[in-house]
């Protein structure tokens, strides 16, 4: 996963508006992780975060 560190010093879950931080993931590109109350994981396809609330994977 390469993401700019300034994107994701900004970026927030669209579901809590927690802190995401970058995590690897074994079956794709990584995926960021909620450190909210939510902690609703959201996929990184193509170096591109999917900040989809129906295309995260839940805790």
């Amino acid at each position: 996963m390469n993401i700019d560190q300034g994107l994701l010093d900004i970026i927030v879950c669209p579901n809590c508006h927690g802190d995401l931080v970058a995590a690897p993931d074994p079956g794709g590109d990584g995926e960021l992780v909620c450190r909210g109350e939510c902690g609703y994981a959201y996929p990184v396809r193509d170096d591109i975060p999917v900040l989809l609330v129906d295309e995260a994977r839940k805790p």
